[in-house]
């Protein structure tokens, strides 16, 4: 199959989606629901451009005339009637069988019938048809070449399509099997402890038969002469020894089948485990799958628009997950097209700055640090940057008196709706490109930045985790948190007497037997590098807990409270709050949707000395002393936390329990002040975030300034927005403190909460 079949397939899977979409939403505004016309809009946007990217320019004259219509209805230019429904279902219908055609012609034909109906809906509000791209594009669709030799496909090589959820689901299910499959061992287990029993009751069978009180009466009674007696006796040692006989064979039963359900346990493990590596195979794809067609489709704009330009691409060879290479189409696409629309100089213009006469346009897919790092650059005119801070003064974006710098100038641009072009055509003008960068990217838990290119141009990248991976991890519980270690650097688990330790340079050390001698290492509290007050260990304990680490070349021994589990079990991202980058590596879902921090091994090792010294899990003395004063002496201080992420929430809650508050969550500034109103309990401080949904944290704090039984409660503003301009609104507004979550320290967060209460 060449690339344009591949990238066909993909098409015609995406523009179901898109037409679903539309009608779905269309019949709820039928059903009196109000459609999500910015929704709307955008899929026949996506339609578009994914039409242009496959060479369906047919489809893509239907797109954008739809495209204009839903504009306008957003804009409040003209509403959806009768007859501009009639014509939108008439589209959607006319690009399904035209897709549908592909299948069995290169360039079916296209009716007239959708053109005209959408043409004659939009006539009367604009005055003549919608702006499109010129004829010579629209009508006829290229037969697609014919694929290069070393493209041809092995005749013998079976291909088979599958939707992408199938093969995720695929993936998702070979995991739960390898994670069903850890309760083989407690099974395994289980035997061992059935074959021991048995053999320990028939040794007793065989001591009360052969030593005990049985013999001494049978030769009681036959010194008596009772006959009778002694016969019932003998009857009775006869069925002991049958029931030594079955207890043997039991245990001889129970260790075969142990040792064959062990056998059977690693055969199923073994192919759990190819089943599970060849299911991730699936999940990963060439970037060319999705990003192949981009380059031709651009090179077709830019002859359309009478435009020289030269593209470059590099690293479509790149193995990526198939779900984000679909979440990055659109980017992608709308990224290129910016580029060739705001970089276009014309050719006197480049000759004066020295340039090639042709727009150069790089596009490049590279992995990097563990990240998917897509970038597009170009050699054209570069950021305007008086017309966006002009347009973002008259979109308000910019109070009076602002001097926003270059960089916060051209995060502007990601707003949606932002365009400093002056005229609308197919490759801009609309404002919604670089909106819908932004949205995916961030989606994705990626950021996405422009910045002007040295010596001309601009460049675009996006920065996005390459993929999540499952990892088999250790779960530990230390300070009442759980945390997540990598397994592969966990050379032992050990239960350390305490008597036995020694102490050096204040902290506690433990003899271990290495493979070549034995090694004296310090055991450090894990709590201690985390920030965490570790707990007063039962006083009668014998045994400390601890693991054996080893990480950039060196070892020692991390107490913890309890070992928990080991899993396999899908890393994600770390959370953007706290926690010093060195130690924090991802985050793992628990059951019940309870996240836990991964730690970096390597990053502990890096902690180890900067940790305070300590003889052993801290007193609880010196944990008030530790904190502050941040541990409530009498009743227990109430904080409000505020916060739409959960794993965001679940981090801070657990920070303040462990230090000894009692913790209340909200999901927004709406429903934390609707909680404040209720009075279901007396609220001590606020911990807020700034960007939320519905009432963000300056609304909030706003709010609760406003009345009087909430303007003297402590608030602090906690967020990734640490610019010079938001700090000072937040002061401003009357935020007790304001704290980034990118330079978050969790101690300073207990200090800070400590000063204020």
């Amino acid at each position: 199959m060449d690339i344009r079949q591949q990238l066909l397939a993909a098409f015609e899977v995406e523009h179901r989606e898109h037409i679903d979409a539309i009608r779905a939403a269309l019949a709820g505004g039928q059903e009196g629901r109000q459609p999500d016309w910015n929704d709307i809009f955008r899929r026949a946007h996506s339609l578009k451009g994914a039409a242009r990217a496959v060479d369906l320019p047919a489809v893509e004259a239907v797109a954008h005339r739809l495209e204009t219509l839903f504009e306008r209805i957003v804009s409040g230019d003209t509403g959806l009637d009768r007859e501009a429904t009639s014509a939108t279902h008439l589209a959607l219908d006319r690009v399904e069988a035209y897709v549908a055609e592909l299948k069995v012609a290169a360039a079916p034909e296209m009716p007239d019938d959708a053109l005209a109906a959408l043409d004659h809906r939009l006539a009367p509000d604009s005055g003549s048809s919608p702006r499109e791209p010129p004829a010579s594009a629209v009508i006829e669709a290229p037969v697609p070449a014919a694929p290069p030799a070393d493209a041809a496909v092995d005749p013998t090589l079976a291909l088979l399509r599958v939707p992408a959820d199938a093969v995720e689901a695929l993936t998702r299910a070979a995991h739960e099997l390898t994670s069903t499959l850890g309760g083989e061992a407690q099974v395994a287990d289980g035997l061992a402890r059935l074959a021991r029993a048995a053999g320990d009751l028939r040794r007793r069978a065989e001591v009360a038969r052969g030593r005990g009180s049985l013999p001494v009466l049978v030769q009681i009674l036959r010194d008596r002469g009772d006959e009778e007696a002694n016969t019932a006796l003998e009857g009775i040692r006869s069925d002991l020894r049958a029931f030594e006989a079955s207890l043997a064979a039991l245990a001889r039963e129970t260790i075969e089948l142990a040792r064959r359900q062990a056998g059977v346990a690693s055969a199923i493990e073994g192919a759990s485990a190819r089943v599970r590596t060849q299911a991730e195979r699936l999940a990963l794809v060439p970037a060319e799958t999705v990003f192949g067609g981009f380059a031709r489709s651009l090179r077709e704009t830019a002859r359309e628009q009478g435009r020289e330009v030269e593209i470059s691409v590099r690293g479509l060879d790149l193995p990526v997950d198939r779900a984000m290479l679909q979440a990055l189409k659109d980017p992608v696409l709308h990224a290129l097209r910016n580029a060739l629309s705001h970089g276009a100089e014309t050719p006197e213009i480049r000759r004066r700055a020295g340039k090639p006469p042709a727009l150069a346009i790089h596009f490049e897919a590279a992995a990097r640090g563990g990240r998917l790092v897509v970038s597009v650059a170009d050699d054209g005119r570069g950021p305007d940057l008086a017309a966006i801070e002009a347009t973002a003064r008259a979109r308000g974006l910019l109070r009076p008196g602002d001097q926003p710098d270059a960089e916060a100038l051209l995060g502007l641009v990601f707003e949606p709706g932002f365009s400093t072009s002056t005229a609308v055509d197919t490759l801009s003008g609309r404002g919604f490109g670089l909106s819908v960068v932004a949205d995916a990217v961030r989606s994705l838990r990626g950021s996405v930045r422009l910045q002007p290119r040295d010596p001309w141009g601009t460049v675009l990248t996006m920065s996005l985790p390459l993929s999540a991976s499952r990892r088999s991890v250790l779960l530990v519980e230390s300070g009442g948190t759980t945390f997540a270690l990598p397994g592969i650097a966990v050379e032992r688990l050990l239960r350390l007497d305490r008597a036995s330790l020694g102490h050096a340079l204040g902290r506690p050390v433990a003899r271990i037997e290495g493979a070549d001698a034995e090694m004296n290492l310090p055991i450090v509290p894990l709590g201690d590098l985390v920030g965490l007050p570790a707990r007063e260990a039962a006083p009668d304990a014998p045994t400390l807990t601890a693991l054996l680490l080893r990480a950039a070349g060196r070892r020692f021994l991390l107490g913890v409270d309890r070992l928990v589990d080991v899993r396999t079990l899908l890393v994600l991202p770390a959370p953007p709050i706290g926690a010093d980058t060195r130690v924090v590596s991802g985050t793992v879902i628990l059951s019940g949707d309870v996240p836990a921090l991964v730690l970096d091994p390597e990053g502990l090792v890096a902690r180890v000395g900067e940790t305070r010294s300590a003889a052993g899990p801290a007193s609880a003395s010196e944990q008030r002393g530790d904190a502050r004063g941040t541990m409530p002496e009498t009743r227990r201080s109430t904080i409000l936390v505020v916060d739409d992420s959960i794993t965001t929430r679940t981090l801070e809650k657990g920070i303040l329990e462990a230090a000894g508050y009692r913790v209340v969550v909200c999901v927004d500034g709406q429903d934390a002040l609707d909680r404040l109103r209720a009075d279901i309990e007396t609220i001590d401080l606020v911990v807020a975030d700034v960007e939320m949904p519905r009432l963000d944290g300056f609304g909030l704090l706003r709010a609760l300034r406003a009345e009087e039984s909430f303007a003297r409660l402590p608030v602090i503003l906690m967020t990734s927005r640490g610019d010079a301009d938001d700090v000072a609104r937040g002061l401003d507004l009357g935020a007790d403190a304001y704290l980034t979550k990118q330079k978050f320290d969790q101690r300073q967060l207990l200090d800070t909460i400590g000063q204020l209460l």
